[in-house]
């Protein structure tokens, strides 16, 4: 299971259930261990979108930029890498469609 299929699914699921989705994502992908110490982080991207598409309203892609630029502004007080920001916007892209 990847990032993106756990935020495709995360609209019918509860808060308790996308947790433990995520725990599960960074105990069995190692690649993705310094995503793991940013883990609120992700958990707030994901909440954010999932809300907004409870409500039937999609993501634009000038929101997923938004998003994207000021994790780029944030990027080393977060101790996010090269890699990791394209992870993020990965997960980001898949709340577009």
């Amino acid at each position: 299971m990847t990032l993106s299929e756990i935020a495709k699914e995360a609209k019918n699921m509860t808060d308790y259930r996308l947790e433990q989705k995520l725990d599960e994502f960074f105990r069995k992908n190692p690649s993705f261990k310094n995503l793991g110490n940013n883990r609120d982080l992700i958990w707030d991207i994901i909440k954010k979108h999932r809300e907004k598409s409870r409500h039937g309203i999609k993501s634009s892609r000038l929101t997923i930029r938004e998003d994207m630029y000021h994790l780029y502004e944030k990027r080393i007080e977060m101790g996010l890498s090269q890699a990791d920001l394209e992870d993020l916007k990965e997960l980001l892209e898949t709340f577009i469609s």
